[in-house]
Protein backbone atom coordinates (compact mmCIF):
# COMPACT_ATOMS: atom_id res chain seq x y z
CA UNK A 1 0.00 0.00 0.00
CA UNK A 2 0.88 3.77 -0.44
CA UNK A 3 0.14 7.07 0.92
CA UNK A 4 -0.40 5.10 4.13
CA UNK A 5 1.02 6.80 7.15
CA UNK A 6 2.99 4.80 9.82
CA UNK A 7 0.38 4.54 13.01
CA UNK A 8 1.33 6.50 16.36
CA UNK A 9 3.66 5.16 18.39
CA UNK A 10 1.97 4.82 21.94
CA UNK A 11 2.78 6.86 24.38
CA UNK A 12 1.33 5.54 27.81
CA UNK A 13 2.96 2.50 28.04
CA UNK A 14 6.45 3.39 27.07
CA UNK A 15 6.29 6.54 29.08
CA UNK A 16 5.13 4.13 32.55
CA UNK A 17 8.31 1.93 32.06
CA UNK A 18 11.09 2.88 34.72
CA UNK A 19 13.89 1.92 32.48
CA UNK A 20 14.85 4.68 30.07
CA UNK A 21 14.06 3.78 26.29
CA UNK A 22 15.12 5.76 23.45
CA UNK A 23 14.21 4.85 19.90
CA UNK A 24 16.34 5.37 16.88
CA UNK A 25 17.07 5.29 12.90
CA UNK A 26 19.71 5.54 10.15
CA UNK A 27 18.42 7.73 8.20
CA UNK A 28 21.05 7.97 5.20
CA UNK A 29 23.45 4.39 5.18
CA UNK A 30 26.32 5.16 7.18
CA UNK A 31 24.97 8.43 8.61
CA UNK A 32 24.88 8.65 11.95
CA UNK A 33 21.73 7.50 14.58
CA UNK A 34 19.22 9.91 14.72
CA UNK A 35 16.51 9.64 17.93
CA UNK A 36 13.08 9.30 17.01
CA UNK A 37 11.69 8.95 20.58
CA UNK A 38 12.62 8.92 23.99
CA UNK A 39 10.23 7.56 27.14
CA UNK A 40 9.64 9.82 30.04
CA UNK A 41 12.13 7.88 31.94
CA UNK A 42 15.22 8.81 29.43
CA UNK A 43 13.96 12.49 29.45
CA UNK A 44 15.11 12.59 32.88
CA UNK A 45 18.00 10.47 32.83
CA UNK A 46 19.57 12.55 29.75
CA UNK A 47 18.12 15.88 30.47
CA UNK A 48 16.90 16.85 27.15
CA UNK A 49 12.64 17.13 26.80
CA UNK A 50 11.25 14.92 24.75
CA UNK A 51 10.34 17.15 21.77
CA UNK A 52 13.27 18.39 21.45
CA UNK A 53 15.38 14.95 21.39
CA UNK A 54 13.16 13.77 18.68
CA UNK A 55 15.54 14.34 15.20
CA UNK A 56 18.75 14.82 16.80
CA UNK A 57 21.89 12.73 16.06
CA UNK A 58 21.81 10.32 19.13
CA UNK A 59 25.43 11.30 20.50
CA UNK A 60 23.85 14.45 20.98
CA UNK A 61 21.19 13.21 23.19
CA UNK A 62 23.49 10.80 25.17
CA UNK A 63 26.54 12.39 24.93
CA UNK A 64 28.84 9.26 25.34
CA UNK A 65 30.47 7.37 22.72
CA UNK A 66 29.76 4.37 23.85
CA UNK A 67 26.62 4.48 24.18
CA UNK A 68 26.34 5.84 20.39
CA UNK A 69 29.03 3.02 19.56
CA UNK A 70 26.24 -0.08 21.49
CA UNK A 71 23.36 1.11 19.58
CA UNK A 72 25.21 1.02 16.42
CA UNK A 73 26.77 -2.79 17.29
CA UNK A 74 23.94 -4.24 19.31
CA UNK A 75 25.20 -5.75 22.70
CA UNK A 76 25.08 -4.32 25.88
CA UNK A 77 27.25 -3.51 28.75
CA UNK A 78 27.26 -1.89 32.11
CA UNK A 79 28.41 1.91 32.47
CA UNK A 80 29.11 4.22 35.29
CA UNK A 81 27.62 7.73 35.21
CA UNK A 82 27.64 10.54 38.05
CA UNK A 83 27.83 7.54 40.47
CA UNK A 84 25.19 5.08 39.47
CA UNK A 85 25.53 1.68 37.87
CA UNK A 86 23.57 1.32 34.47
CA UNK A 87 22.90 -1.73 32.70
CA UNK A 88 22.54 -0.61 28.71
CA UNK A 89 21.21 -2.97 26.04
CA UNK A 90 20.78 -2.11 22.48
CA UNK A 91 18.87 -3.84 19.54
CA UNK A 92 20.73 -2.18 16.13
CA UNK A 93 18.03 -0.49 13.49
CA UNK A 94 16.75 -2.54 10.75
CA UNK A 95 15.35 -1.82 7.10
CA UNK A 96 12.23 -0.29 8.58
CA UNK A 97 12.36 -0.89 11.94
CA UNK A 98 14.00 1.01 14.45
CA UNK A 99 16.73 0.54 17.02
CA UNK A 100 16.12 0.59 20.70
CA UNK A 101 18.53 1.68 23.60
CA UNK A 102 17.03 0.51 26.96
CA UNK A 103 18.65 1.85 29.74
CA UNK A 104 18.06 0.59 34.13
CA UNK A 105 19.61 1.93 36.94
CA UNK A 106 20.92 -1.22 38.95
CA UNK A 107 22.79 0.76 41.79
CA UNK A 108 20.92 -0.46 44.36
CA UNK A 109 20.58 -4.24 42.95
CA UNK A 110 24.42 -4.52 42.26
CA UNK A 111 24.72 -2.58 46.24
CA UNK A 112 23.08 -5.19 47.63
CA UNK A 113 24.68 -8.35 45.56
CA UNK A 114 27.82 -6.69 47.11
CA UNK A 115 26.39 -6.77 50.34
CA UNK A 116 25.25 -10.47 50.49
CA UNK A 117 28.60 -11.68 48.97
CA UNK A 118 30.21 -9.87 52.10
CA UNK A 119 27.32 -11.15 54.28
CA UNK A 120 28.20 -14.50 53.21
CA UNK A 121 32.37 -14.14 53.48
CA UNK A 122 31.45 -13.06 56.84
CA UNK A 123 29.27 -15.38 58.27
CA UNK A 124 31.19 -18.28 56.47
CA UNK A 125 34.36 -16.96 58.41
CA UNK A 126 31.86 -16.80 61.98
CA UNK A 127 31.17 -20.22 61.32
CA UNK A 128 34.71 -21.66 62.00
CA UNK A 129 34.47 -21.05 65.41
CA UNK A 130 31.87 -23.05 66.52
CA UNK A 131 32.99 -25.83 64.28
CA UNK A 132 36.58 -26.07 65.61
CA UNK A 133 34.87 -25.73 69.17
CA UNK A 134 32.50 -28.73 68.12
CA UNK A 135 35.58 -30.32 66.65
CA UNK A 136 37.23 -30.00 70.06
CA UNK A 137 34.32 -30.89 72.04
CA UNK A 138 34.22 -34.69 70.50
CA UNK A 139 37.66 -35.12 70.53
CA UNK A 140 37.58 -34.85 74.07
CA UNK A 141 34.43 -36.97 74.28
CA UNK A 142 36.37 -40.02 72.91
CA UNK A 143 38.18 -40.36 75.68
CA UNK A 144 37.03 -42.18 79.14
CA UNK A 145 35.97 -38.35 80.85
CA UNK A 146 35.40 -38.50 84.68
CA UNK A 147 31.05 -37.55 84.64
CA UNK A 148 31.88 -34.10 85.81
CA UNK A 149 34.02 -33.27 82.86
CA UNK A 150 32.31 -34.96 80.28
CA UNK A 151 29.13 -32.91 81.33
CA UNK A 152 31.15 -29.51 80.69
CA UNK A 153 32.56 -30.48 77.50
CA UNK A 154 28.95 -31.31 76.42
CA UNK A 155 27.72 -28.05 77.68
CA UNK A 156 30.60 -26.29 75.09
CA UNK A 157 29.24 -28.27 72.42
CA UNK A 158 25.25 -27.32 73.25
CA UNK A 159 26.76 -23.44 73.31
CA UNK A 160 28.57 -24.32 70.12
CA UNK A 161 25.48 -25.69 68.46
CA UNK A 162 22.91 -22.85 69.61
CA UNK A 163 25.63 -20.39 68.09
CA UNK A 164 25.78 -22.25 64.70
CA UNK A 165 21.71 -22.41 65.05
CA UNK A 166 21.42 -18.42 64.93
CA UNK A 167 24.77 -17.89 61.97
CA UNK A 168 22.14 -20.48 59.83
CA UNK A 169 18.82 -18.07 61.11
CA UNK A 170 21.51 -14.96 59.93
CA UNK A 171 22.28 -16.89 56.69
CA UNK A 172 18.90 -17.68 55.85
CA UNK A 173 17.34 -14.53 56.24
CA UNK A 174 17.25 -13.83 52.45
CA UNK A 175 16.18 -16.39 50.92
CA UNK A 176 13.43 -18.05 53.15
CA UNK A 177 9.73 -17.34 51.83
CA UNK A 178 7.45 -14.81 53.62
CA UNK A 179 4.81 -16.14 55.48
CA UNK A 180 3.03 -13.23 56.83
CA UNK A 181 -0.05 -13.47 58.33
CA UNK A 182 -2.06 -11.11 60.21
CA UNK A 183 -0.69 -11.01 63.85
CA UNK A 184 -1.29 -9.45 67.50
CA UNK A 185 1.76 -8.11 68.42
CA UNK A 186 1.28 -9.23 72.27
CA UNK A 187 2.25 -12.70 70.49
CA UNK A 188 5.54 -11.97 68.83
CA UNK A 189 6.40 -10.39 72.84
CA UNK A 190 5.15 -13.17 74.09
CA UNK A 191 7.50 -15.43 72.45
CA UNK A 192 10.51 -13.08 72.79
CA UNK A 193 10.16 -12.85 76.61
CA UNK A 194 9.83 -16.42 77.15
CA UNK A 195 13.04 -16.89 74.91
CA UNK A 196 15.07 -13.68 76.22
CA UNK A 197 13.87 -14.58 79.93
CA UNK A 198 17.35 -16.40 80.53
CA UNK A 199 19.48 -13.22 79.49
CA UNK A 200 17.51 -11.12 80.97
CA UNK A 201 17.66 -12.65 84.45
CA UNK A 202 21.71 -13.02 83.73
CA UNK A 203 21.98 -9.42 83.58
CA UNK A 204 19.81 -8.47 86.29
CA UNK A 205 18.24 -6.30 84.33
CA UNK A 206 14.11 -5.75 83.21
CA UNK A 207 12.11 -6.32 79.91
CA UNK A 208 8.62 -4.59 79.46
CA UNK A 209 6.74 -4.30 76.40
CA UNK A 210 4.12 -1.40 74.78
CA UNK A 211 0.50 -1.59 74.00
CA UNK A 212 -0.72 -4.45 71.28
CA UNK A 213 -1.36 -3.31 68.00
CA UNK A 214 -2.46 -5.89 64.70
CA UNK A 215 0.15 -6.05 62.43
CA UNK A 216 0.90 -8.06 59.56
CA UNK A 217 4.56 -10.18 59.03
CA UNK A 218 5.95 -13.29 58.72
CA UNK A 219 6.25 -14.18 62.86
CA UNK A 220 9.48 -16.15 62.55
CA UNK A 221 10.99 -12.80 60.91
CA UNK A 222 9.29 -10.21 63.33
CA UNK A 223 10.65 -12.57 66.27
CA UNK A 224 14.20 -12.58 64.72
CA UNK A 225 14.04 -8.64 64.42
CA UNK A 226 12.82 -8.74 68.04
CA UNK A 227 15.90 -10.88 69.44
CA UNK A 228 18.40 -9.13 67.61
CA UNK A 229 17.26 -5.92 68.65
CA UNK A 230 16.75 -6.13 72.60
CA UNK A 231 19.73 -8.57 72.72
CA UNK A 232 21.65 -5.54 71.34
CA UNK A 233 19.94 -3.69 73.96
CA UNK A 234 20.84 -5.53 76.72
CA UNK A 235 24.56 -6.36 75.59
CA UNK A 236 25.31 -2.51 75.38
CA UNK A 237 22.80 -0.95 77.93
CA UNK A 238 24.36 -0.70 81.40
CA UNK A 239 24.12 -3.84 83.44
CA UNK A 240 20.65 -4.11 85.62
CA UNK A 241 18.98 -1.76 83.47
CA UNK A 242 15.70 -0.99 81.57
CA UNK A 243 15.34 -2.07 78.47
CA UNK A 244 11.48 -1.13 76.94
CA UNK A 245 9.60 -2.52 73.30
CA UNK A 246 7.74 0.72 72.81
CA UNK A 247 4.82 0.20 70.42
CA UNK A 248 3.20 3.41 68.61
CA UNK A 249 0.50 3.29 65.37
CA UNK A 250 1.18 5.95 62.45
CA UNK A 251 -1.22 5.93 59.73
CA UNK A 252 -1.46 2.12 58.45
CA UNK A 253 1.82 1.05 59.99
CA UNK A 254 2.91 0.38 63.47
CA UNK A 255 6.19 1.67 64.94
CA UNK A 256 8.30 -0.57 67.03
CA UNK A 257 10.92 0.90 69.22
CA UNK A 258 13.96 -0.59 71.71
CA UNK A 259 15.22 1.49 74.36
CA UNK A 260 18.27 1.41 76.25
CA UNK A 261 20.03 3.18 78.57
CA UNK A 262 23.57 2.52 76.53
CA UNK A 263 25.85 5.87 76.11
CA UNK A 264 24.38 7.92 73.26
CA UNK A 265 25.00 6.16 69.48
CA UNK A 266 26.49 9.24 67.63
CA UNK A 267 26.76 8.41 64.05
CA UNK A 268 24.17 5.60 63.22
CA UNK A 269 24.03 5.34 59.30
CA UNK A 270 26.48 3.00 59.10
CA UNK A 271 25.04 0.54 62.18
CA UNK A 272 22.89 -1.66 59.75
CA UNK A 273 25.41 -2.16 57.49
CA UNK A 274 26.92 -5.79 56.44
CA UNK A 275 30.04 -6.47 59.37
CA UNK A 276 29.37 -3.52 61.46
CA UNK A 277 29.63 -2.68 65.14
CA UNK A 278 29.07 -0.17 67.44
CA UNK A 279 31.93 1.93 68.86
CA UNK A 280 33.39 0.44 72.20
CA UNK A 281 31.58 -3.13 70.76
CA UNK A 282 33.12 -5.92 73.23
CA UNK A 283 33.11 -9.81 72.85
CA UNK A 284 32.27 -12.19 70.12
CA UNK A 285 30.06 -10.76 67.18
CA UNK A 286 29.67 -10.82 63.24
CA UNK A 287 28.76 -7.60 63.15
CA UNK A 288 25.36 -9.02 61.23
CA UNK A 289 22.65 -8.44 63.34
CA UNK A 290 21.41 -4.91 62.60
CA UNK A 291 22.13 -6.11 59.09
CA UNK A 292 20.10 -9.12 59.33
CA UNK A 293 17.05 -6.75 60.86
CA UNK A 294 17.43 -4.21 57.80
CA UNK A 295 17.14 -6.77 55.43
CA UNK A 296 13.86 -8.50 57.21
CA UNK A 297 12.46 -4.82 58.19
CA UNK A 298 13.07 -3.50 54.20
CA UNK A 299 11.72 -6.81 52.82
CA UNK A 300 8.26 -6.20 54.18
CA UNK A 301 8.65 -2.40 53.39
CA UNK A 302 9.08 -0.51 56.33
CA UNK A 303 11.91 1.57 57.41
CA UNK A 304 14.60 1.02 60.37
CA UNK A 305 16.84 3.57 61.54
CA UNK A 306 18.26 3.98 65.24
CA UNK A 307 18.13 7.74 67.49
CA UNK A 308 18.41 9.03 70.55
CA UNK A 309 14.92 9.59 72.41
CA UNK A 310 14.65 11.26 75.34
CA UNK A 311 18.27 10.41 76.88
CA UNK A 312 17.58 6.65 75.74
CA UNK A 313 18.77 4.95 72.58
CA UNK A 314 15.87 3.90 70.72
CA UNK A 315 16.24 1.30 67.51
CA UNK A 316 12.94 1.72 65.51
CA UNK A 317 11.30 -0.21 63.17
CA UNK A 318 7.79 -0.12 61.27
CA UNK A 319 5.63 -2.74 59.72
CA UNK A 320 2.57 -2.86 58.06
CA UNK A 321 -0.40 -2.96 60.53
CA UNK A 322 -3.50 -5.89 60.13
CA UNK A 323 -5.45 -3.53 57.66
CA UNK A 324 -2.68 -2.70 55.45
CA UNK A 325 -2.61 -4.61 52.00
CA UNK A 326 0.67 -4.45 50.21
Amino acid sequence: MTGTAAPPLPDAWIDALGQAVLLFEREAEGGPPVVRRVNAAAARLWGVPQERAAGRPLLEVVRRHTLETLAERGGELELEMAGRTLRCVATRAGEGTPGALIVEDVTEHRRREAELREAAAVLSHEFRTPVAGLRGVLEALEYDLPPELARKFVSQGLQEVERLGRLVEDLAVGFRPTRARTLPLAEAFARAGRLLAPEVAARGATLTFGDDHLVRADPDKLLQVLLNLVENALRYGPPASAVEVATAARGTWVEVAVLDHGAPLGETSSLFRAHTRGPGAGGQGSGMGLYIVRSIVEGWGGQVWAERREGRNAFCFTLPGGGHRD
